[in-house]
């Protein structure tokens, strides 16, 4: 498989608005930089809890900044995306694990990852709706091309001991990678690795990778929706 020297792991999850910002833009620019990306699925509570850090959601001034956040940067990169209500009680750990799931039944590459997590994500940063219940996640893999007959296979599959593992190693790489939250940046380019947290560090990644930032559309603007 002809690789370009240039590798980005993105540690990932649709709780994690960041998240969607930075999957969408290196995907746009995968071509440009000419970059392979490693999608790394991870359980962003997991993530919290083994690096000590708290979450945004239970700091009110950052849940406060965030909201406003959220619209002005939706608005940059075009993304649709806000806030929605009762964050606090939103989990994404079944979520992660279909995720999962897909990557190991994927044939097609990443297509099908890719898919299902846009809209994990619109589902919950869009139109606000859950994540959790197995009828939101069949409903999830049918509009991401998935058959009735392969949503059933992967959701018994991400209900498996090994899914479940694997979430966990990758969380777990994450966390030896000196990751503390999401979306997490992993570059390496000619035998140098360095990181990146969030989803505004893309002009020091351009630096580090030997390109060039040209703002959130590297060409013609286009919409995720």
């Amino acid at each position: 498989m002809f690789s370009s020297g240039k590798v980005v792991k993105l540690f990932y999850d649709v709780a994690s608005p960041y998240s969607w910002l930075a999957f969408e833009v290196l995907f746009r620019y995968r071509n440009v930089w000419n970059i392979d990306i490693e999608l790394k699925p991870a359980y962003i509570r997991g993530v919290l809890h083994g690096s000590g850090n708290r979450s945004p959601v239970l700091i009110p001034n950052k849940l406060l900044y965030m909201a406003s956040d959220l619209k002005l940067l939706s608005e940059y990169f075009g993304v649709p995306m806000f806030q929605p209500p009762n964050i606090y009680e939103k989990d994404s750990l079944n979520a992660m694990r279909f995720v999962t799931a897909v990557a190991e039944k994927d044939k097609k590459g990443d297509v099908l990852m890719k898919r299902v997590s846009r809209e994990l994500w619109k589902r919950m940063w869009y139109t606000h709706q859950d994540i959790m219940q197995p009828a939101s996640l069949t409903e999830v893999g049918l509009k991401a091309g998935l058959l009735a007959s392969e949503v059933e296979q992967i959701l018994t599959l991400a209900e498996s001991q090994p899914i479940k593992d694997k979430l966990k190693s990758v969380t777990q790489e994450a966390l030896e990678n000196k990751c503390f939250g999401l979306p997490f940046i992993v570059c390496h380019v000619n035998g140098k690795a360095e990181v990146f947290f969030g989803s505004d560090r893309f002009e020091l990644m351009a630096y580090f990778i030997g390109e060039k930032w040209m703002g959130p559309y590297p060409a013609k603007p286009t919409t995720t929706m």
